[in-house]
Formats: structure tokens, C-alpha cells, sequence
């Protein structure tokens, strides 16, 4: 026995350490394999990510698969071109989805295949906003008192129309605010606040002065 023998370390001979690192590795791999069968792998990723696209698809596609969106129900009683205000709502009856009794609401369905539309809606005690949105319910611009002023003047075109004007037209922010609509027919929502209850019908006389008509244009 030598002097180093009491502080020597056991070294594992040469080829035992792979057998023991990889029989437990296999035996782990066989446990998962059994819970996890290799061979449903790969449907259950399929199935996770074709469901994942259908979802995403359906949710897209709801504007325009609805038989009877908020265009098809106000186009019922309202004509084009022409601002309406709406009944307040009630716990059992709303025009308009998610309708907000603080608010007296007034909607024009515009058609612009003939002309552009002017829009004019002076602004109320509390907050008012203007809020545009194509035939299919997608909101494409929205302006309030706010950042208008007195009154919420613009005139509503489509592409042709608005390519259409003069070159030498001075067209700014104070004198002619002009909005691109992205289709040929959509709808005009006008919301004013109402603070108390006693001020509605006010408020509902205000709204009565807004118009939503053809403008002069090409």
C-alpha cells in the first residue's frame, strides 16, 4: 500500500460510464415515448395549428359573412344621405348594439356613388364625436368637439372623387376637411354626451341641426 492510497480517488474503468449515462437516458426516452407515442405527435401539431387558422379566419371573416349587420338593420328605416337620430335604448330593446344610454345617437347611411358628402354637426354642451364606418362595420376615422371646435365640418369622398379635385385647390385642416372613405357606402355615427337627465331632450334638439347631404363636387 502506498503512501496516496487513502487520498486516491476511484475512477470508474474505461466503457462504464456510457452504459450507465445512456441507460438512463433510454429509460427516461421509453417513459415519455409511452406517455407520448411518437407517431401522435405530429397529428396532434397539425390539429393545434390548422384549429389555430380557423379561428383567426372566422373572426376576420364575421364582418362580411352577417346577414344582418348594423347597415342591413338601419338601412331598414333610414334612408341614404340623410342623418336620423336614434330611440334611446332600453333594457330590452337597442338599435345598435352596446347603444350607451349617456349618449343621444344619431346615424346617416352615406352612399357616395354619385357625390361626395358634406357632413355638419355642431357641437353639443358636453362631448361630441363623428365616427365613420364602412357598410361591412369597420371604423375607419372618428373626430370630436374637441379637436373641431364649434362645429364638425367635413366632406366625406371616395378615392376617384378625391383625386378628382381641382390641383389648385387650397384644401387645409380650417377651411376643408376632406376623409377618404375606403367604400362606396358606410355609415355616419354621431354620439353626444349627455350629463343629466334633464338635459336630453336639449341635446336632442341639437342634434336635429346636424345634416349629412351631397356636396358640390365632381
Amino acid at each position: 500500500m502506498s503512501l496516496f492510497d487513502p487520498f486516491s480517488l476511484r475512477v470508474p474503468r474505461p466503457g462504464t460510464v456510457g452504459p450507465r449515462v445512456g441507460g438512463w437516458v433510454r429509460r427516461h426516452l421509453e417513459r415519455v415515448n409511452w406517455l407520448w407515442p411518437a407517431g401522435l405527435l405530429l397529428p396532434i401539431a397539425v390539429a393545434l395549428v390548422l384549429a389555430a387558422i380557423a379561428h383567426i379566419v372566422s373572426i376576420l371573416a364575421m364582418p362580411s359573412l352577417a346577414e344582418h349587420n348594423a347597415f342591413a338593420r338601419l338601412s331598414e328605416f333610414i334612408d341614404s344621405n340623410e342623418m336620423k337620430a336614434l330611440p334611446d335604448p332600453t333594457p330590452g330593446a337597442a338599435v345598435l348594439p352596446m347603444q350607451d344610454p349617456a349618449f343621444v345617437t344619431a346615424v346617416c347611411l352615406y352612399d357616395l356613388n354619385d357625390k361626395p358628402l358634406k357632413v355638419r354637426v355642431p357641437a353639443t354642451a358636453d362631448y361630441t364625436s363623428v365616427s365613420f364606418y364602412t357598410d361591412q362595420g369597420l371604423a375607419f376615422y372618428a373626430l370630436s368637439d374637441q379637436a373641431a371646435g364649434k362645429v364638425i365640418e367635413l366632406d366625406l369622398m371616395n378615392a376617384n372623387q378625391k383625386a378628382a379635385l381641382p390641383e389648385d385647390e387650397e384644401i387645409t385642416a380650417a377651411d376643408r376637411l376632406v376623409i377618404e372613405s375606403p367604400s362606396q357606402e358606410g355609415i355616419v355615427l354621431v354620439r353626444a354626451h349627455v350629463r343629466d337627465r334633464g338635459m336630453r331632450e336639449l341635446v336632442r334638439r341639437q342634434l336635429e341641426a346636424a345634416t349629412c347631404g351631397s356636396a358640390n363636387g365632381p
